[in-house]
């Protein structure tokens, strides 16, 4: 079984059941971190729909978090969802400001472009 991530009819993301759960449920904990949504829908019928808006809002946001420590246990914890969040932005055409990544930005990068080839569409 799999799920989808969809925005505007397209799908940016086909994950298993596992890693969609959990995915969402850190997708929970950044919009509470972050006191913003995501705007990433509710699974519903193993479709979620993205809203491309409030997504945009949620990648900036994320980033500029991520860029504000250099803490190495946060970062570690932060840095997978980011590089997760960061391929479906990428595939959703919104131009996440990876400047404001700072010095974790090439390690970032590398990691979301790596899984953009393992996350099937």
């Amino acid at each position: 079984m799999s799920q989808y991530f969809d925005m505007g009819g397209e799908t940016l993301w086909n994950p298993s059941n596992e890693a969609s759960g959990l995915f969402r449920r850190q997708v929970a904990v950044f919009e509470a971190e972050l006191e913003l949504p995501s705007g990433i829908g509710p699974m519903e019928n193993d479709e979620c729909e993205i809203d491309p808006a409030a997504f945009e809002v949620f990648v900036d946001a994320l980033l500029a978090l991520h860029r504000e420590t250099d803490h190495a246990v946060v970062l570690a914890l932060r840095e997978g969802f980011t590089a997760t969040v960061l391929v479906l932005a990428e595939r959703a055409g919104i131009g996440a400001d990876r400047a404001r990544l700072g010095s974790a930005a090439a390690g970032l990068r590398e990691k979301a472009r790596e899984l953009g080839r393992r996350m099937p569409r």
